[in-house]
């Protein structure tokens, strides 16, 4: 279910939330709405990584047979059963937020499915299907004020241009890669790091945000260049997982970028919780 990975999705909420100003308008926190969203989002990304390996688990026989189905440690049909309870408990908790918020967690999961079953196939539309699931993401902690989703929705681009970058580099993890795709990586990297300081600069944040925007840029590019130069599936893997774990720098960079210093900080605690778990659990 990758742990580390869910805790970078939980990040995703918060930044949602944040973005909303729900923490800056003046009214009492909901606490129960913000637990329904961060465990909703927490089922919906391990259930998607459960589908990931039950659709994977024949080509996982010869490339990855540490994995859990394929050393048998749990079947193909308990696999399944697991992550359709777990993306089912993420619509339901989803639901009890806000009928927006049913609806986001739906797209998640069917865009999770998609490409588990079709996506990752396909150069373009693979990477693209996985950036929808995180910008969906964002956008589903954002709904803890569905008004907001009508003037902020534009925002869920970031992620998708930054998971695209993300999903594209993953594909040269197991035999190698290009470095023409890493060096695309780069750019969207550079897109995003800018856009980031763009909407900081606007709302007076900038400095706050290169706080958190600084060892975000750090924690990505120093594994890509040394990808770069060796596009061997262990330097590409590395990047990966540097991607993935800074996503949490991202989000922080996010929270404060909407005058939300405190929560920012909150966000980035989870940094060494992912790290950690990534000790112990495979993020790729």
């Amino acid at each position: 279910m990758r742990p580390a990975n869910v805790v970078t999705s939980v990040a995703d909420i918060l930044a949602g939330i944040a973005i909303s100003g729900i923490l800056t308008a003046g009214f009492a926190i909901p606490w129960l709405s913000v637990f329904y969203l961060c465990v909703s989002t927490a089922c919906l990304y391990a259930g998607g990584i459960v589908f990931n390996d039950v659709f994977d688990a024949e080509l996982d026989k010869i490339e990855r047979p540490e994995r859990a189905i394929p050393n048998g440690i749990i079947s193909l049909q308990n696999a399944a059963l697991l992550g359709s309870l777990l993306l089912l408990a993420a619509i339901g908790l989803a639901f009890l937020n806000s009928t927006a918020s049913g609806t986001l967690a739906i797209l998640v999961a069917i865009f999770a499915l998609l490409y588990n079953k079709f996506g990752k196939h396909h150069s373009f539309f693979g990477p693209l299907n996985m950036g929808l699931c995180r910008g969906f993401n964002l956008l589903l902690g954002l709904s803890i004020v569905p008004e907001m989703l009508y003037s902020h929705y534009y925002l869920a681009v970031i992620p998708v241009i930054y998971i695209f970058s993300i999903t594209m580099t993953s594909r040269g993890e197991v035999h190698g890669g290009t470095a023409k795709n890493l060096y695309l990586a780069a750019l969207l990297y550079g897109i995003v790091i800018c856009a980031i300081a763009y909407f900081a600069f606007i709302n007076d944040r900038l400095l706050w945000s290169l706080l958190f925007l600084l060892p975000f840029t750090f924690m990505i590019f120093k594994p890509l260049l040394k990808a770069i130069k060796q596009p061997v599936g262990k330097n590409i893997g590395a990047a990966v997982k540097a991607g993935v774990i800074s996503l949490i720098l991202m989000d922080a960079a996010w929270a404060v970028t909407f005058d939300a210093l405190i929560l920012a900080f909150v966000i980035a605690a989870l940094l060494p919780v992912s790290m950690g778990l990534s000790k112990l659990f495979a993020v790729t």
